[in-house]
């Protein structure tokens, strides 16, 4: 294999970023020293499977804030005529950054190859801009908008989820119409995890299905990255560990149950466990999960403010049932159904012969807001179906829950009724003749009991089944699939005797009340038809 010339090896490293950022970018690292840019697995991985959409949920200084910067520079040093923006949720955080790029600039070797590294031409508050035609622009969230009339190559958008949750979607918006329109242009949208917002909704949904256009990347705190950068804290933690522990190092019998999950589940290390036993008594666990997260449940959830247990509920995202693929679904369904199959329906069990189902149904508009909710369950408790939508008018819902309720073998139901579940109700009975409905023992005007169809939800009957569904969530006495389902419960809170999710745009109990539903509708274990 020939020799290359130092003009050859020149010209292949200005064409690959990591071997750019190898021999000619300079960072600090956590021993303030200046070390070349070495990328750590994370970050090459990253690179090499970066699309055009791209969305990251991580544990804390992981290092893409820093990528990203070096991508920057090595892009618009190469790329003449290109512009790049780096963005983030505060003016300190925006100027450190600005800070951290121009020292990278600076630390390469201009000296040495002068023609490699154009001059700057602007250099201020807000960018930092070459002979060549590039630039690189900073700003912050709740500034100026810096987007709109602009095109750029790469946007990166860092800590997103704490932006103001007023102008998350917005700034998304804003931000497409802004990229470049060729093959390498990108948009970059990374954060650790604050709650439920708008980034928490973009990430979950191109982290579950395939109908996002963003690509997800997740990164725990099992990540390769922190054995080295967290180097010095992970040696603090086992002295720390030993100092208590008569100068031993941790073993199996020191265990707690989460940590016997982590070590089998995870394969974590007793080193990794040492550390995170040391920061959860330095801080919190609240705080440890969120920043640095296990899975992207653990990374989202908000254990101290939910009706329902978090730990039980992050338990059965871990271990909730697939829903059952829809090539398979399609073969025993009614066609009727087809059209919904993984998009608003999700089918987890077949119905057994001869086992009563029962199910919840809570109706909406159908207009885009609420959803219409449908959670089936057989007799010993497991989830069968889940139906949510909220695009679906209430005619057509009336169908789908004729058609479900019908193939598990006429499940019993329960339906809310509240001012869109009257007419679900009477098209039921009446257009489908569907006989196997919960009946509610309520009095009349006149004083007499009577029964009527559906179940009321009023401020007295609510926190009554919601309390049944907590317990039997908590108690094991049911078994929930439904990913979405459990998201609701993660945020589903009491406010001054109220329960809800009250968090924000979005964020529905829609689902939850349908379960809420289908427990009572066990509870009553009444069929009104032969199977």
């Amino acid at each position: 294999m020939p020799t290359l010339t130092k003009k050859q090896k020149l010209e292949k490293i200005t064409k690959d970023f990591k071997l750019f950022s190898k021999n000619f970018i300079k960072i600090i690292n956590n021993d303030n020293e200046s070390v070349p840019f070495v990328l750590n697995p994370e970050q090459s991985q990253f690179i090499d499977d970066m699309g055009k959409y791209n969305i990251i949920a991580k544990g804390r200084q992981i290092g893409f804030t820093t990528l990203s910067l070096g991508y920057m520079i090595f892009s618009a040093l190469t790329k003449p005529d290109t512009s790049y923006l780096m963005m983030t949720h505060n003016g300190k955080v925006t100027q450190s950054l600005l800070r951290k790029l121009k020292k990278m600039y600076n630390s390469l070797p201009h000296d040495k190859y002068p023609e490699l590294f154009p001059k700057t031409t602007i250099d201020n508050r807000d960018e930092m801009s070459f002979v060549n035609g590039s630039r690189i622009v900073v700003a912050t969230a709740e500034g100026t908008d810096s987007i709109s009339g602009n095109t750029f190559q790469l946007i990166h958008l860092s800590e997103m989820a704490k932006y103001p949750v007023n102008v998350q979607e917005e700034i998304i918006a804003t931000a497409i119409p802004a990229l470049a329109k060729n093959p390498d242009s990108a948009i970059i949208i990374e954060s650790t995890a604050m709650g439920f917002n708008y980034y928490q909704e973009l990430f979950m949904e191109a982290y579950r299905t395939n109908d996002s256009v963003w690509k997800p990347f997740f990164y725990s705190w099992l990540a390769e990255a922190y054995t080295k950068q967290f180097k010095h804290s992970f040696d603090e933690a086992e002295e720390w560990w030993k100092v208590n522990n008569k100068g031993k190092r941790m073993s199996y019998d020191d265990l707690e149950q989460d940590e016997i999950e982590l070590k089998e589940k995870y394969n974590c290390s007793f080193r990794q466990l040492m550390y995170r036993r040391y920061y959860i008594t330095l801080n919190s666990l609240e705080k440890w999960n969120r920043e640095f997260p296990i899975t992207p449940e653990v990374a989202f959830s908000t254990s101290n403010k939910s009706v329902f247990d978090t730990d039980k509920i992050l338990t059965r995202f871990n271990n909730a049932k697939k829903p059952i693929h829809i090539k398979e679904a399609r073969e025993k369904l009614p066609e009727s159904l087809h059209k919904y199959l993984n998009k608003s329906l999700f089918i987890y069990n077949f119905p057994k012969s001869k086992m009563r189902h029962f199910g919840g149904v809570d109706v909406a508009s159908g207009v885009g807001q609420d959803n219409s909710t449908i959670s089936i369950f057989n007799a010993e408790g497991e989830q069968c179906a889940c139906f949510y939508s909220n695009k679906v008018p209430v005619y057509e819902f009336a169908q789908v829950v004729n058609d479900l309720g019908r193939y598990f073998n006429y499940a019993f139901l329960c339906v809310e009724r509240n001012s869109y579940g009257l007419p679900l109700l009477e098209r039921l009975r009446k257009e489908y003749g569907y006989e196997n409905l919960l009946k509610q023992k309520v009095f009349n005007e006149r004083g007499k009991k009577i029964r009527q169809l559906g179940f009321m939800t009023t401020n007295v009957t609510k926190p009554i089944i919601v309390n049944d569904m907590k317990e039997h969530f908590e108690c094991n006495m049911i078994l929930i699939h439904s990913l979405e389902t459990l998201d609701e419960m993660k945020i589903f809170q009491e406010n001054n005797g109220k329960t809800g999710n009250k968090k924000g745009k979005g964020n529905h109990d829609d689902l939850v009340i349908a379960v809420s539903m289908a427990i009572q509708a066990m509870k009553l274990n009444k069929y009104y038809v032969a199977i």
